[in-house]
C-alpha cells in the first residue's frame, strides 16, 4: 500500500513521467500505469492489494462432473462395492470415454465431505509399495470368515493376483483343510495359469513351518511346479495387504446381500441341472449345459437362491417356486 501511494504521488503530484518513476522504484511501467488508473477511478481504495486469483478457471472440473462423481460414489456404496477414486474414474471412462485424474476425484470427494479423514494413519509417502510388475508374477492368498444367517461361521479363501488385483479364486467351504487349499489352487491355476510365486501368512493350512513339521500339500504342489512360496512375518499383515484389503471389499458387498441361511456345495450334472431340497421337496434347477460338471456353491436365504462357481462368479440367481419341481432357466 505504501509503495503504491509513493508511485501515484510521484506521477500525479510531482508530475514526473511514468517511465522515470518506474526506474526509480524498480517496478514495471505497466504497474505504474495500472496504479494511476485505479487511483483516478477509485481513489485510495484502488491502491489496495488485489487478489491474483483468476476470475475464471478453464481447468476446473465442471460442476456437472463433480455431481456425477458424487452420484457414482453413493451408488457404489449402496451396492456394497468398492467406491474409491480409481473405481469412480473407471465408471466415468466407461460412460464418457474420459475421466478426471484420480487425484482430482479424490479432492472432489474430500471437498464434498465424502472422505473421512484418518489422521492416525501414517502418510502414504512413508510407505514402501511392493507391486508385481506383471500378471501372474505373484499371487496372494488368505482365509477370512463370514457368518450365515443362523450365526454359523464359514471360511472364504481368496486368491488374488498381486499385479492386477483380480480375484482368481474365492471358494467357500465351511472349514478349509490343507487338501482343500491345494485343490482350490489347482482349479485357479487351471483357469489362469501358474503364477511365478505365491505369498501367504503362516497359517497351518498353508505351511508346516510354523509347527516345525513337514510340508503341507500346497507346498509340495508348488515345489513340484517350480513356483516360489514365501510367507509373511508374524504380526505383519501388511505384507499380504492386497488380499487383506480385498477381504474388506468382499465383506462390504456381502453386507448388502441377503444373509445366506446355508452354504451348500455340489456339482452340476451333464444336463446342466442340480438338485436342491427345500421343505422336504426336491427341486431341479437349470443352470445350463455349458456348466456341466462345474463344482458350485449354493447360497440359500428363504426362497432366494444364488449359484456361484469356485471363482465366485454368479451363474444363476432365482426366487424358488415351491410349487414346481423344475426351475427352468429364464428365457432371454
Amino acid at each position: 500500500m505504501v509503495m503504491a501511494q509513493l508511485v501515484v504521488a510521484a506521477v500525479l503530484v510531482e508530475g514526473r513521467s511514468k517511465s522515470e518513476v518506474a526506474r526509480e522504484y524498480g517496478v514495471s511501467r505497466r504497474w505504474v500505469i495500472t496504479l494511476v488508473q485505479r487511483y483516478l477511478a477509485e481513489g485510495d481504495a484502488g491502491l489496495e492489494p488485489r487478489s491474483r486469483r483468476p476470475v475464471t478457471s478453464p481447468q476446473r472440473t465442471a460442476v456437472e462432473v463433480e455431481d456425477e462423481i458424487v452420484e457414482i460414489r453413493k451408488d457404489l456404496d449402496r451396492g456394497g462395492h468398492e467406491a474409491g477414486a480409481a473405481t469412480i474414474a473407471f465408471h466415468l471412462e466407461q460412460r464418457h470415454g474420459t475421466a478426471p485424474a484420480v487425484s482430482t476425484i479424490w479432492r472432489i470427494l474430500s471437498a464434498r465431505g465424502l472422505v473421512t479423514p484418518q489422521p492416525h494413519k501414517r502418510p502414504k509417502s512413508s510407505y514402501l509399495r511392493f507391486t508385481a510388475e506383471q500378471p501372474n508374477e505373484r499371487w496372494q492368498l488368505d482365509i477370512t470368515h463370514w457368518a450365515l444367517a443362523d450365526g454359523t461361521d464359514v471360511e472364504i479363501l481368496n486368491l488374488l493376483d498381486d499385479h492386477s488385483r483380480v480375484c482368481v479364486g474365492s471358494p467357500t467351504p465351511p472349514v478349509f483343510k490343507a487338501g482343500d487349499v491345494d485343490d482350490c489352487f489347482r482349479k485357479a491355476a487351471a483357469s489362469y495359469g501358474d503364477p511365478a510365486s505365491m505369498r501367504s501368512d503362516n497359517a497351518a493350512v498353508f505351511t508346516g513351518r510354523s509347527r516345525g513339521g513337514g510340508r503341507e500339500v500346497l507346498e509340495v504342489t508348488l515345489n513340484a511346479r517350480g513356483i516360489g512360496f514365501r510367507h509373511s512375518r508374524p504380526y505383519r499383515p501388511q505384507t499380504c495387504g492386497k488380499v487383506e484389503r480385498f477381504h474388506q471389499t468382499l465383506k462390504k458387498w456381502l453386507t448388502t446381500q441377503p444373509r445366506a441361511r446355508t452354504l451348500r456345495q455340489r456339482q452340476i450334472d451333464p444336463s446342466g441341472v442340480f438338485t436342491l431340497r427345500d421343505n422336504s421337496r426336491l427341486h431341479h434347477i437349470g443352470v445350463g449345459r455349458r456348466h456341466a460338471g462345474t463344482d458350485i456353491l449354493v447360497l440359500v436365504h428363504d426362497l432366494h437362491v444364488r449359484v456361484l462357481n469356485h471363482d465366485g462368479e454368479l451363474l444363476r440367481e432365482l426366487h424358488l417356486d415351491p410349487s414346481k419341481d423344475y426351475q427352468p432357466q429364464p428365457k432371454t
